[in-house]
């Protein structure tokens, strides 16, 4: 439903983490009735302040479904920025009470089974509607769409995006600080990935991700390393670019990662088999990880498990990090993953006042009719967040959601059923509102030409062990 005149619209967000703050900042100057629910109940009234149309309440989904179905029921839409898996539960109670949902997470085999249904119940599912996914669709489907006005095909569409320190704030050897949910930064770590290359199908298994790395050379931030995200071949349909022989998704790190995460996974660090670590120290985990002796010098044992040596760039870090440290595991972990996520989030965050950086960039070979060699036109955001304000993710992730949002209250989206923002009715309005807020895309085009410089095949990167 859309809010009824003469009364304010209401709006359910689910979750109060690090992305929350603008998108509740924008529905509340706007004019809605603001709900943040969350489990940790103080941080959801943070949210909202002393604002008289915002409320903040404790919700434990999906362990408390009463009370979810009370006030999904009570709203006009409901924002999801609660973890993906939780988004099926959500979305089917959306359809149940015929109340709109909003999501920044990709779209599952569960949330796509919705669709009949909300179809036929007028419900709007829209999902990736974040930064990654989400304004990286926007930004294809803007060019795809124009390619296709002018009678022109794309041959190619290499996307990446990351979120990173800035520059001057990048001064840790991990090349890295948690500008979002660090649990979600490893699980990531942990999936396949598949992309079209020259017309080939190209299969990724997890333990050969960080393998399939390559750079890029970006303006104003220098050389990046990309590696694979996720199934990029469903982006041939979802785009309607059949036909196309190269289709690429890839996220952006500072050089270092992939050999670093490479063997993070090779060691078991990512691993989420439960193990009894009562007791145990970092230095132990790490030694029994890598099958050393009783007694034995972690370092040594991992660098011979590994087969690296002590003095490489991924020991540096794992060093840096504490992790051959005598020193008592978290409390509370369970696997491998659980302890390093803690440890990660402990030393691996922003302090006051620094800045992060978001940067998403779209490269596409095109070929104009009448032209027999392809242009590249390249597609660039580079987004920085405030000195002790918002960091870049949040408005990234937050700004498309809370404006897609507004749109649905307006009844400015016509099409129900499960949703991406890849239609000219979603993608105009909020890309041109990002624009106002500062966050803009910029575009060239070069060519015709017939080599993609800085964006070509994802290769070996050749990073030292």
């Amino acid at each position: 439903m859309t809010a009824e005149p003469g009364r304010d619209a209401r709006v359910l967000v689910l979750g109060a983490g690090l992305v929350a703050p603008p998108l509740v900042r924008y529905l509340l100057e706007r004019g809605a009735t603001v709900t943040v629910a969350s489990q940790v109940v103080s941080r959801a009234r943070e949210l909202v302040g002393n604002h008289p149309r915002g409320h903040g309440v404790g919700l434990d989904v999906p362990g408390d479904m009463t009370a979810l179905e009370e006030l999904v029921e009570e709203a006009d839409v409901v924002v999801s920025l609660l973890p993906a898996s939780f988004h099926p539960v959500v979305g089917r109670t959306c359809v149940e009470y015929r109340t709109h949902l909003v999501t920044t997470s990709y779209v599952s085999d569960e949330m796509r089974s919705l669709d009949a249904r909300a179809r036929e119940r007028g419900v709007v599912l829209l999902n990736e509607c974040g930064l990654d996914p989400g304004i990286d669709h926007m930004a294809a489907m803007r060019v795809i769409h124009r390619v296709r006005e002018e009678g022109g095909r794309l041959v190619a569409l290499h996307s990446y995006c990351g979120g990173l320190p800035a520059p001057e704030v990048n001064d840790n050897p991990w090349g890295y600080k948690f500008s979002w949910n660090p649990r979600g930064v490893l699980l990531a770590a942990r999936n396949p990935a598949r992309y079209l290359f020259e017309g080939r199908v190209v299969d990724v298994p997890p333990e050969r991700l960080f393998d399939n790395c390559h750079y890029l050379d970006i303006a104003e931030v220098g050389r990046l390393q990309s590696y694979p995200n996720r199934d990029a071949t469903v982006y041939v349909e979802k785009y309607g670019l059949a036909g196309i022989r190269t289709m690429f998704r890839g996220t952006l790190r500072y050089p270092g990662h992939c050999v670093t995460f490479k063997q993070l996974a090779a060691l078991g660090l990512l691993d989420l088999a439960e193990m009894d670590l009562a007791g145990e120290t970092w230095a132990g985990l790490m030694r029994r990880l890598a099958g050393g002796r009783r007694g034995e010098d972690p370092r040594e044992a991992v660098a011979r498990k590994l087969g690296i040596g002590l003095a490489s760039e991924p020991m540096r870090r794992f060093d840096w990090l504490g992790l051959f440290a005598e020193e008592p595991l978290p409390p509370g972990a369970r696997t491998p993953l659980d302890a390093l996520v803690a440890r990660m989030e402990e030393r691996l965050r922003y302090r006051p006042g620094e800045r992060d950086m978001v940067v998403l960039h779209d490269e596409f070979l095109v070929v104009a009719d009448g032209e027999t060699r392809p242009s590249r036109v390249t597609v660039t955001l580079l987004a920085f967040g405030e000195a002790r304000g918002d960091s870049a993710m949040a408005r990234t992730v937050g700004l498309p959601a809370a404006i897609a949002t507004r749109l649905i209250l307006e009844g400015k989206v016509a099409d129900p059923g499960v949703r991406l923002p890849t239609t000219p009715d979603l993608y105009e309005p909020i890309l041109a509102e990002l624009a106002e807020h500062g966050i803009r895309l910029i575009e060239s085009r070069e060519g015709p030409s017939s080599i993609v410089r800085g964006g070509g095949a994802p290769v070996s990167t050749g990073d030292p062990a």
